[in-house]
C-alpha cells in the first residue's frame, strides 16, 4: 500500500474521460505499446498517449472511452511524446483499462 495522501494532493490530479480516435503501431517502444490519440472534448482537445495495452486489439481501442490523467507533464517515449497517462489496472503483466460509466462524455472530470 502507498503512503496516505491528502485530499488536496488528490484534487490536483485532473482525470478526464476521453474517446480514443486513433490507434497506431509503436514498434520503437521498449515495451510493447500502442500510440493513442484521445479526444477529451472542446476544453482540452485531442492528446497523445503511449499505452502498454497491447492485450487490446486496435479495433477494441478505436472509439473506446477511457480515463486519463491530463495534467502530467509530457513524457518522451522514444520518438513519441506522450501527453496524458491512460489509466488501467494491472493483472500480472496485463493492463486492463478503466472504463467510465455508460453515459460519460469526453471531457467529464473524475471527482
Amino acid at each position: 500500500m502507498q503512503p496516505q495522501v491528502t485530499w488536496d494532493d488528490f484534487a490536483r490530479i485532473d482525470v478526464r474521460v476521453g474517446r480514443v480516435v486513433e490507434v497506431a503501431d509503436f514498434p520503437e517502444a521498449r515495451k510493447p505499446a500502442w500510440k493513442l490519440w484521445i479526444d477529451f472534448g472542446p476544453e482540452i482537445g485531442v492528446r497523445r498517449s503511449s499505452a502498454q495495452v497491447t492485450n487490446y486489439r486496435r479495433e477494441e481501442l478505436q472509439g473506446r472511452l477511457v480515463l486519463a490523467v491530463v495534467n502530467f507533464p509530457p513524457r518522451q517515449v522514444g520518438p513519441f511524446v506522450s501527453e496524458v497517462l491512460t489509466l488501467g489496472t494491472y493483472r500480472g503483466s496485463t493492463v486492463l483499462l478503466v472504463d467510465p460509466a455508460p453515459g460519460a462524455l469526453p471531457g467529464d472530470r473524475l471527482g
